[in-house]
């Protein structure tokens, strides 16, 4: 390797950490301008949950302040680092949990067994929406829904749309393989559930938005 290949790679890697630390800045401000603006439509969405219920992407716990105690929760979180947080989460606030490695392709569940499968923006990172949707198919019940917010594409032709798809390949690389153009409501409508239902709000967050929040029944 040359002098120059040497010099090369290392402003590449200057850039990429760059790059993360940015990525990793804006998502953790948008984090917090989320939380205030979905509070309410989680709780709405969250109401009625009873029986068994599987998170994917749980993360460190966003979501388990809305869940009652009388649930079986189990998440499929393949980020170990994230397990310790969330383990102490779950312990502030006296909830039981199953937490159990996996990923959102491979749900670590038994065919036909879960009352409820929850994902809150996930679905814009796994690898193959397609895969995803199917295994949440094959893991719930007859009847068993899934509920979900996802940050999605914006109309073709609009100028956060133009964004998004200049944005999307910096996304996959530094930020967790996010596709903030991703048309998710299509996979949706294209996965076999019997029942969708969704509608779109706009969080105004840069580049992470439009979202939509539904619920789609096996």
């Amino acid at each position: 390797m040359t002098v120059n290949q040497i010099i090369g790679d290392s402003k590449n890697q200057i850039f990429a950490n760059l790059g993360k630390s940015f990525f990793a800045w804006m998502m953790d401000a948008n984090t917090r301008k989320y939380d205030k603006i979905v509070s309410d439509r989680k709780r709405s969405l969250f109401a009625n949950l009873q029986g068994e219920v599987l998170e994917i992407g749980p993360g460190i716990g966003a979501n388990l302040s809305y869940y009652p105690k009388n649930i079986h929760w189990i998440g499929i979180e393949s980020n170990l680092d994230t397990h310790s947080s969330l383990q102490k989460q779950a312990e502030k606030l006296s909830l039981n949990i199953d937490l159990r490695i996996g990923n959102a392709e491979w749900l670590d569940a038994k065919d036909n067994s879960i009352d409820t499968v929850i994902s809150t923006l996930v679905l814009c990172s796994v690898p193959n929406i397609d895969y995803t949707l199917q295994a949440i198919l094959r893991v719930l019940k007859p009847g068993g829904r899934f509920l979900f917010i996802e940050h999605v594409a914006s109309p073709q032709k609009s100028l956060l749309r133009q964004r998004q798809n200049t944005i999307s390949p910096i996304g996959k690389a530094i930020g967790n393989g996010c596709h903030p153009d991703r048309e998710t409501w299509i996979a949706l409508g294209n996965a076999g559930f019997s029942n969708i239902h969704y509608e779109r709000f706009d969080a105004q967050l840069p580049i992470v938005s439009p979202y939509i929040i539904g619920v789609a029944t096996k």
